[in-house]
């Protein structure tokens, strides 16, 4: 059995008094893996307003799958803020980019060229909300609430359920809710998903870049919330094999032109667009170029065939959604549904910008 502080013992010494103008600011940043997130606290004599008030920072990439050991030091360049929910006060979460010895981007920094992207299009006002799907376990690999020695009840029940025999982890997930808008993250619902300890959060619209900020933070407050509670929070796109369903990220995109009336028709060309580069799509839909992704795009349990492309109104067996109300509008967005829930939010926002925008 897995050992817990006590909380309550922490909270004498968090509202300690903190000397005027000392900042405690939590520099965060993605590792060698493409979905892991790491962290690391310094004081700062001043209150940052903006990213660049905050000096550039540095690490051990050895220890993150970054760098060798004998030429280990990595650099953090903070590139977004945010206030710290589990400090308070003027405590702050500082996004960083990652860069090497030789002042080039990290394998895993996403975040370079994405930018670079979104600078190209932003006259277009692209605009993103992305529905991250996760799943919460115990200490020993195995869904939260699910009996040891056997499994609950088929999917069915579960999906936006209410009741302590069909969801589990409720708290955890209020919790990451009020720390979300706390902190400034553009959280904008919740849910219980269709597997039994499966939760989904969203994040939008955002536009441009800060898609790709504000789910990674929110990734960030999610982890850190649910150590808190002693439970595990997993990406995986399919952490139980068998009739159960896995999780994504399903992006929702428009451009000024999708969303102005006759717009359905930008949508239909840009989802032609996107049927010419599934490969390259898929690819850039997990940080394992598609083969956990894999597990998942099976053409069951409410996704397509990685495979194949397919679009479909009100089709959530489709590689790309649009959804029911937009086709009677006649403007609004599409639905891509095959970004995994590991997924780097930077790389598929950029991806879908330059194959129906840029290129």
């Amino acid at each position: 059995m897995a050992v817990q502080t006590n909380k309550t013992t922490l909270n004498k010494y968090l509202e300690l008094e903190q000397p005027d103008g000392k900042v405690m600011a939590e520099y965060l940043w993605i590792d060698g893996s493409g979905e892991g997130i790491r962290s690391k606290c310094r004081t700062l004599n001043f209150i940052p307003k903006s990213p660049k008030d905050c000096p550039i920072w540095n690490f051990d990439g050895s220890s993150t799958a970054q760098a060798e050991g004998s030429n280990s030091d990595m650099y953090l360049h903070p590139c977004a803020i945010f206030r710290d929910p589990f400090r308070g006060g003027e405590n702050r979460l500082i996004l960083c980019d990652v860069y090497k010895y030789n002042n080039k981007p990290a394998e895993t920094n996403k975040r370079h060229t994405c930018a670079d992207v979104m600078e190209k299009a932003k006259e277009h006002k692209p605009w993103f909300g992305i529905e991250q799907e996760y799943s919460l376990l115990d200490y020993d690999s195995y869904p939260l609430g699910w009996p040891k020695n056997g499994y609950p009840g088929p999917q069915g029940p579960y999906y936006c359920g209410v009741g302590a025999n069909r969801v589990h982890g409720r708290d955890i997930v209020e919790a990451h809710y009020r720390a979300c808008l706390y902190a400034g993250v553009d959280i904008c619902g919740c849910n219980a998903e269709v597997m039994p300890a499966q939760w989904e959060f969203q994040v939008g619209p955002t536009e441009g870049i800060a898609m790709g900020d504000h789910l990674w933070v929110a990734r960030y407050i999610l982890h850190r919330v649910a150590e808190d509670f002693g439970v595990v929070v997993t990406l995986d796109p399919k952490p139980m094999t068998g009739d159960w369903n896995g999780a994504g990220a399903h992006t929702n995109y428009s451009t000024k032109a999708m969303r102005e009336t006759g717009g359905l028709a930008v949508i239909e060309e840009a989802i032609e667009k996107l049927s010419k580069h599934h490969v390259r799509h898929i690819k850039a839909y997990d940080p394992n170029e598609g083969k956990d992704n894999e597990r998942r795009l099976t053409g069951l349990h409410e996704t397509s065939s990685i495979h194949d492309f397919s679009a479909g109104v009100a089709n959530r067996g489709a590689s790309i959604r649009i959804p029911r109300q937009v086709a009677e509008d006649g403007y609004g967005y599409l639905e891509d549904r095959r970004p995994s829930s590991n997924c780097d939010p930077y790389a598929v926002t950029e991806v879908i910008i330059r194959t129906t925008i840029l290129e």
